[in-house]
């Protein structure tokens, strides 16, 4: 017997999108151990395929991390034939992601009503920028628009400067993130009452879901949260310093004890009981004066020497990482987070980020780098799955069906 690949083991997803929410929802599921079926128009692959800023051999990466554990078709579904076959697999599958525009899955005739008709067990994941009602739903949606929109943006950089981006398309991650955590509570809930339903992630609510007190804030005492450069207002200390070496270190003594126990490690154990210190809230009043005296201390010290120091007493501290610096990062290589994908398209391993969460009896697994063509699976799926013959799958290529 084979052993489960993880919790998902047994669970079939159709993914039918582009880019980056509604794949990155796919892999977080097939990380889990789900079959994903990843669908892509005859003649108009993922443009997925082609991102990632480094190349070899005409060859991308980013699809490697995105594309990872999944079998990929050809599927033409403006056409009755491709919608017909799009059917026959809804009815031996568990959960479609999609992330068009709402309304074009109905456009097609393939609404959650006719899927549902043929699989009332279906969970149909719907990833979009704004959702799929209100004034706004019918309007294409981007991350960085996303982020924006939803106060995101706004809280990001420094005060008086412009609202910069994080170098990453972080809406469509939480939105895929959120999609994902929405198909695993419909797939309990199906389990209860044999029901699948519409899970409807919005790139701007996933956005706005993060954002902590900033809500309240408002609606109670008219705050309206803005940019605070490297530190949280009000936190200290919480923020980068300047080391010897002219690189930074992240230092997060926010709470009394914590802070205590920093006092101590630079030798100044007095700060912890000075009234400008001496609680969360009196040294939130007074950041920038105990920010300089932990500057002071870090400035004359070397990172490795600060944060071994702060990590003997018992002090969060950190370096700031750059990637190179991350791949040789120990604790994170022996959690299995810098994990090897097997890429046909270059014949080597190439190095990705790991499975998360760790789960301790049937953990996630990364089976393979994905598909290096489109249309890789269309035998397994259309022939072995639902049962065509050689001679109905050379119609359907030469018809631009698959």
């Amino acid at each position: 017997m084979t052993s489960p690949t993880g919790p998902l083991d047994g669970i079939r997803v159709i993914e039918v999108g582009t880019l980056i929410s509604g794949p990155f929802a796919g892999r977080l599921l097939g990380d889990m151990g789900a079959e994903v079926v990843k669908i892509e128009p005859p003649g108009a692959p993922d443009p997925l395929r082609t991102w990632g800023q480094a190349e070899l051999d005409g060859h991308h990466f980013f699809w490697t991390v995105h594309a990872r554990n999944k079998k990929a078709v050809t599927l033409n579904l403006r056409v009755p034939e491709g919608r017909a076959l799009f059917l026959d697999l809804v009815e031996k599958s568990d959960v479609v992601v999609e992330n068009f525009r709402p309304g074009t899955l109905e456009k097609w005739g393939l609404g959650y009503d006719v899927l549902r008709a043929r699989n009332r067990g279906i969970i149909l994941v719907r990833v979009s920028g704004y959702g799929q009602t209100g004034p706004e739903a019918h309007k294409a949606g981007y991350a960085s628009v996303a982020e924006a929109a939803s106060g995101l943006r706004h809280m990001n950089g420094f005060p008086g400067g412009p609202p910069p981006r994080l170098a990453l398309s972080l809406g469509d991650s939480l939105a895929g993130m959120f999609a994902a955590q929405g198909a695993l509570a419909a797939l309990y809930r199906r389990s209860v009452t044999g029901e699948g339903q519409v899970v409807d992630a919005a790139l701007t609510e996933s956005c706005l879901a993060v954002q902590e007190s900033t809500i309240p804030d408002y609606d109670v005492g008219g705050v309206v949260r803005g940019p605070s450069g490297t530190r949280l207002e009000g936190i200290a200390p919480s923020n980068i310093y300047p080391t010897a070496d002219g690189s930074w270190v992240v230092i997060a003594a926010n709470q009394d004890t914590v802070f205590r126990r920093l006092c101590a490690a630079m030798g100044h154990p007095e700060l912890a009981t000075d009234e400008r210190f001496a609680n969360h809230v009196a040294r939130g009043r007074n950041q920038d004066e105990i920010d300089k005296i932990i500057a002071a201390w870090a400035a004359e010290r070397h990172p490795a020497d600060i944060i071994a120091t702060l990590s003997e007493a018992g002090v969060i501290s950190g370096p700031i990482n750059t990637v190179a610096e991350v791949v040789e990062d120990p604790q994170l290589q022996a959690r299995g987070m810098i994990a090897d994908h097997w890429d046909e398209r270059i014949g080597r391993n190439v190095k990705g980020p790991g499975v998360v969460p760790v789960l301790s009896d049937t953990p996630g697994t990364i089976r393979s780098a994905g598909s290096s063509r489109p249309g890789q699976h269309n035998a397994e799926i259309y022939l072995e799955l639902l049962g065509r013959t050689e001679a109905q799958m050379v119609a359907l290529r030469e018809e631009g069906v698959i």
